[in-house]
């Protein structure tokens, strides 16, 4: 089975569509659709997945997605958790919010791409096939024109969007995420089975994970797993494994709540060792330097 296709939600009166979200889980499935998709995320981190990359999203990360590129963001488990929620400390909370619009790239027209003024936009929409994490000062430019847009009616809502769009597409700083040679036609995306192996890592992160313990959910052999698992993900499961643990420990760093070792072993590490080891090769920085770092910022 191909990643789910998606049918984007459209009404008479809008060329195309922008809102709010402020829950985790709305579309939480690996998943893709026609339209193009501008996301920023307000709130919120976890696991971004887009074509064969894979990193983390934090709060004010900006995203493009092109038409038909197959992508998920998986929120960590604490934002599927009301304790949790409650009882943060943070301005924030640990909540969701999501600003997502998704419009065709010929909704303005047949002709409107190929006019001399929108060669970088054009230009734009055709790197977005491989997905765009938007980076330096169009970052916040772009966040501030969406909260605007999801207000907005009329002709100004289209202005709104090509200004972000130009933003973009003037912007020194951004990082392509699918490979070049990464082909949606190619991928078969089983579903299921990639929900299934997320949702039972992300609830079972603490403790050590048997390949033959996740196969088992994948409902395939332990060989055909890891093959099948790289293919999805053009890494292995042992590495997605310690990101995301390391990803975890990044948290639990900025609540300042355990002690070093009782954060290591909390993370799902068996020793000090391979968790400074690990923590430092991912961040670029030392355990303790990160948490210094956050508390100064």
């Amino acid at each position: 089975m191909k990643a789910q296709q998606l049918k984007v939600a459209t009404s008479a009166d809008r060329s195309f569509s922008v809102r709010r979200d402020q829950v985790p889980y709305v579309n939480n499935r690996w998943h893709y659709h026609s339209e193009v998709e501008l996301i920023h995320f307000r709130y919120g981190e976890g696991m971004q997945f887009v074509g064969d990359s894979m990193m983390r999203f934090t709060a004010g990360d900006v995203v493009l997605i092109g038409s038909n590129l197959p992508h998920y963001w998986r929120f960590d488990e604490v934002y599927f958790d009301e304790k949790a929620m409650m009882d943060s400390q943070t301005a924030a909370g640990f909540k969701a919010d999501v600003t997502v619009t998704h419009f065709k790239d010929n909704f303005w027209g047949p002709a409107f791409l190929d006019l001399p003024e929108n060669t970088n936009i054009k230009s734009l929409l055709t790197k977005a096939k491989r997905g765009i994490k938007v980076g330096g000062v169009a970052r916040h430019k772009v966040a501030q024109l969406l909260s605007q847009l999801t207000q907005a009616d009329g002709t100004f809502r289209i202005l709104l969007l090509i200004e972000a769009l130009s933003e973009i597409a003037d912007c020194g700083e951004l990082e392509a995420l699918s490979s070049l040679g990464f082909d949606p036609q190619v991928l078969e995306a089983d579903n299921e089975r990639v929900n299934a192996v997320c949702t039972y890592t992300q609830n079972n992160l603490h403790r050590r994970i048997l390949l033959k313990e996740i196969a088992e959910v994948a409902n395939i052999s332990e060989h055909a797993f890891c093959r099948f698992f790289k293919s999805q993900t053009g890494k292995t499961y042992t590495q997605y494994l310690i990101e995301l643990r390391v990803g975890y420990a990044c948290r639990l760093l900025i609540e300042n709540r355990l002690e070093l070792r009782q954060l290591c072993y909390e993370s799902g590490f068996s020793n000090l060792a391979s968790f400074r080891k690990y923590f430092t090769m991912i961040t670029g920085k030392s355990p303790a330097n990160y948490q210094q770092e956050f508390t100064m910022d």
